[in-house]
């Protein structure tokens, strides 16, 4: 018999057809609607691989509910989602997507940016609305992005591609990193910078730094104290690494001026969160990779590892190998 295969989203069947030859392929019928916590707990139980995305939740529960299960593919960079560590002990191989989504998020990090610093947001709402009566001198006025001062905290592949960006912005560049980075800083003129010269000194505070235990709320009330009250705060990273109670109270005080998410602790978003209440943040729904060529990467990833895996040879881009 073949191993079973269950892929917790609805994926191109173009890219699922190859596997279908080395694996019984079970799958969950929709692209959008998270498979539901029993319905996964079911599958994996017969299950050997599983192919997942960031909103699945891959606990001890989970792995405890699946004793056949020897890999994990993940159609996402960050693996936070999943208890890494305990599935390694097991036995379990997991794989993220590298490297394909790194100019993609770029793109977003900067477009998000922009986005906030000029409120475009606010000013499509407002003209929808019918609230462009008339030229102002100074309505829907926002601030210059051009010839400011960007800190980028977590200088990664994407946080150079973003740094690229923005000097072609004249922007001067500063970055926070658990290691210094000589060779950028010469390549690129960027400069290195304690946490909280950074955050003083910044016109807008880029996130992007990978969650951990390390990370998790690096960016608190404390921290967000320490910003200009014109700055604007945006994260593309992941959510939980900004308190995202603290930034309420910043941008409901107005200590600083504006944020622009793409993340957040709990996702999908509640309706019911109070950053939805606010005039002065930007919300995406977690589309840093969005874009069709870059998804169908990451998509294809997953797919190699799995048949390298079904094949007895090395699957990509492990996790923590």
């Amino acid at each position: 018999m073949k191993p079973i295969l269950y892929i917790c989203r609805e994926m191109p069947e173009e890219m699922v057809a190859p596997l279908r030859e080395f694996y019984e392929v079970d799958m969950w019928p929709s692209t959008s609607e998270a498979v539901p916590r029993e319905v996964l707990l079911e599958k994996v139980a017969t299950a050997t691989a599983l192919w997942v995305v960031i909103s699945d939740r891959i606990d001890q529960e989970v792995l405890d509910a699946a004793p056949e299960l020897k890999i994990i593919v993940n159609m996402a960079v960050g693996y936070n989602h999943i208890l890494v560590e305990e599935a390694r002990a097991r036995g379990i191989i997991v794989t993220n997507t590298p490297d394909v989504l790194t100019e993609t998020t770029a793109d977003l990090a900067f477009a998000l940016l922009m986005a906030t610093a000029r409120d475009m947001m606010g000013a499509e709402k407002a003209m929808r609305a019918g609230k462009w009566t008339s030229w102002e001198p100074l309505g829907f006025t926002g601030v210059d992005v051009y010839g400011s001062t960007l800190g980028i905290i977590g200088m990664g592949r994407i946080g150079e591609a973003v740094m690229r960006r923005a000097k072609a912005f004249n922007m001067n560049v500063l970055y926070h990193n658990r290691r210094r980075k000589p060779g950028v800083e010469d390549m690129h003129g960027c400069r290195y910078a304690t946490l909280e010269t950074l955050l003083s000194n910044s016109d807008f505070v880029l996130v992007l730094v990978p969650f951990s235990e390390e990370t998790k709320g690096i960016i608190g009330a404390e921290e967000i104290g320490m910003m200009k009250e014109t700055a604007i705060l945006v994260n593309v990273s992941r959510g939980g690494i900004v308190d995202e109670t603290a930034l309420f109270k910043a941008l409901q005080s107005h200590t600083i001026r504006a944020a622009g998410l793409d993340v957040f602790e709990i996702e999908p978003l509640p309706m019911d969160s109070p950053l939805l209440t606010l005039p002065n943040i930007t919300v995406l729904p977690h589309i840093g990779s969005a874009t069709i060529k870059t998804r169908l990467a990451m998509i294809s990833l997953n797919q190699k590892a799995l048949l390298a895996f079904a094949k007895g040879e090395e699957p990509n881009h492990q996790v923590m190998k």
